[in-house]
């Protein structure tokens, strides 16, 4: 299992930097929309990031997928608009609640 980072260049570089090998860039929405349905037919991956307010930027269908998503977890940084917090993502996918 694999972590994907999309997002622009100096949101992904932390994690290239921290050894992230699938780091996808994504300035414009439709890159955004294009690079995520790659990432959604990688098996691979069982873990997807993205910026929180790159969230807002996809269409309602596509986000509503990641929202609901369990493979791969998707987690938002930096905001929980919208979406389920990262507590709550662990929980739906290993099926207990870390933090208790």
């Amino acid at each position: 299992m694999e972590i994907a980072v999309i997002g622009s260049e100096g949101f992904i570089l932390g994690f290239r930097l921290a050894g992230v090998r699938k780091t996808y860039v994504a300035e414009t929405d439709a890159r955004l929309v294009e690079q995520i349905n790659q990432v959604l037919d990688d098996r691979g991956v069982g873990i997807l990031v993205l910026k929180g307010s790159d969230m807002e930027r996809i269409p309602l269908r596509l986000r509503t997928t990641l929202e609901n998503s369990v493979w791969p977890t998707v987690i938002a940084i930096g905001e929980e608009e919208g979406g389920l917090s990262m507590r709550e993502r662990i929980k739906r996918s290993v099926g207990v609640d870390l933090w208790k």
